[in-house]
């Protein structure tokens, strides 16, 4: 689990750095797991652009992940740490003892051998799931769920975790990555450990074409575009945006702006809001 780095032999390899792939031990998938999905591209039920710059990039099977843990009080097996081209973090395939096999988040420290299982009575153990009313103080966990029974939904990419703060009644209360603290029913279960391959962030992809490779299609300023085009277009040369904070093509404020409902019902779970960071706006003022 390391960053290799390219000697300079051409400019893309001169800032060029990618994953060793050190704790992946099998590079085929497993056959009945995998899944063809179709590309949307950005692109609605009607053909329309709704997420800009998607398209392209390498052809993907998905595979099936077990984020659920519903296979309670049965045990299973590591068999493999694979690479997963649809997601940041590794996955690891488990064989129970009656014959099924599943995938998961790779966590840190799983190693392949290793039994693991799911369950309210499960071990302390790296890789197990546990509701999170039974999980000590201070605990730090991944794939938690936030409606019980419906399977993890934050938490999940390459190197994130949560810890376990404060248990009050039916809720826990948990300290997520994005500094956000907030409580969820005690009935949900979350995996022990912190997923694996921390080091994804530092990886530099190094041209822009290993972008496209992912299906990221260019990106243009808006201050380089005709009014017509962006709030931010026109003007001679260099010109500023000509407004009191960025927005986006559609005029709605952008980079540090607000968006969530008030009225969201899972607001009152929420203990203290994540840390807003302070972003420069492109070709503006900061926000």
């Amino acid at each position: 689990m390391g960053i290799r780095k390219y000697r300079p032999y051409t400019p893309a390899t001169r800032e060029r750095t990618v994953s060793d792939f050190s704790e992946v031990t099998k590079s085929e998938p497993e056959r009945s797991l995998v899944v063809s999905v179709h590309n949307p591209k950005g692109r609605n039920n009607r053909g329309v652009i709704t997420c800009r710059h998607r398209g392209g990039g390498h052809k993907r099977l998905y595979r099936i992940i077990d984020f659920r843990r519903d296979k309670r009080n049965i045990p299973a097996k590591v068999a493999a740490i694979e690479y997963d081209p649809n997601r940041n973090a590794r996955i690891a395939l488990l064989h129970y003892q009656d014959g099924e096999k599943r995938y998961i988040l790779h966590p840190v420290g799983l190693t392949v051998g290793t039994t693991v299982i799911a369950g309210e009575d499960s071990p302390f153990e790296v890789g197990n799931a546990l509701p999170l009313s039974k999980m000590p103080l201070g605990t730090t966990v991944h794939n938690v769920e936030l409606t019980p029974g419906r399977g993890g939904q934050i938490v999940r990419a390459a190197g994130t975790s949560a810890q376990v703060v404060a248990k009050e009644g039916n809720y826990v209360t948990l300290r997520l990555p994005s500094t956000e603290v907030r409580m969820v029913r005690r009935e949900c279960y979350a995996t022990i450990g912190q997923v694996g391959n921390t080091d994804s962030r530092n990886v530099s992809l190094g041209k822009a074409g290993r972008k496209r490779w992912q299906g990221r299609r260019p990106e243009v300023r808006g201050s380089v575009m005709n009014p017509v085009d962006h709030p931010h277009g026109g003007g001679e040369g260099r010109a500023p945006i000509g407004r009191s904070g960025p927005v986006t093509p559609w005029g709605k404020p952008a980079l540090g702006a607000k968006t969530r409902n008030k009225k969201k019902a899972s607001s009152s779970l929420i203990v203290r809001q994540r840390r807003r960071t302070s972003k420069r706006g492109r070709g503006g003022r900061q926000a």
